[in-house]
């Protein structure tokens, strides 16, 4: 059985360093106050940041591994821009003190009978800035270096199996079960 210990150890320090540092901005964020339609977005925008911060944490043990970083489009296409869209429109629709086009907002919402889901929704801003925050830090992933961007399908293992270097396949007799060496190549 392979042992992850390094790899294990590198990942919970990311994940508590991550951690911290978001508690370090929810806390700044909460310096910054509502007060004003700027300092609204402004608040909104560090808090979306944490959650940034500790979605990308997962991505950098990828880094650890000798993995290059990429973009997700399926992810940026059927998950953020949905998020993306919710979230703004219920920040926009309840941004205090009258801001950027909130009265629109706010007619359309009443309009489409979604004003009471919009002011229930409201009540948590931070957490609709956060979620969106970590939805746009997973569009973030990692493959390994010399991986193509699109492998064929083919019954082989291909490059976009996160462990197809620490595969081997080995030959046995027919009737014997057949085996994958896992880890380092050992003559």
């Amino acid at each position: 059985m392979r042992r992850y210990g390094l790899y294990d150890t590198t990942r919970g320090l990311t994940t508590v360093a991550a951690v911290g540092t978001a508690g370090v901005l929810l806390w700044a964020a909460t310096l910054v106050g509502q007060r004003s339609d700027g300092r609204f977005w402004a608040e909104m925008a560090i808090v979306a940041g944490a959650g940034i911060v500790v979605a990308i944490s997962q991505v950098v043990g990828g880094w650890t591994k000798g993995l290059r970083l990429r973009i997700s489009l399926g992810t940026l296409a059927l998950a953020l821009v949905p998020v993306l869209i919710v979230v703004w429109w219920i920040m926009m629709a309840s941004q205090p003190a009258h801001g950027w086009y909130q009265g629109t907002f706010e007619t359309w919402s009443r309009h489409a009978g979604l004003v009471g889901l919009v002011h229930d929704l409201a009540l948590w801003h931070g957490v609709l800035a956060f979620g969106f925050g970590l939805v746009l830090g997973m569009s973030f992933d990692t493959v390994p270096a010399d991986a193509p961007e699109a492998a064929p399908a083919t019954g082989n293992l291909t490059a976009e199996e996160p462990v197809t270097a620490e595969r081997r396949e080995i030959d046995t007799p027919a009737g014997q079960p057949h085996e994958v060496t896992v880890g380092p190549h050992r003559d």
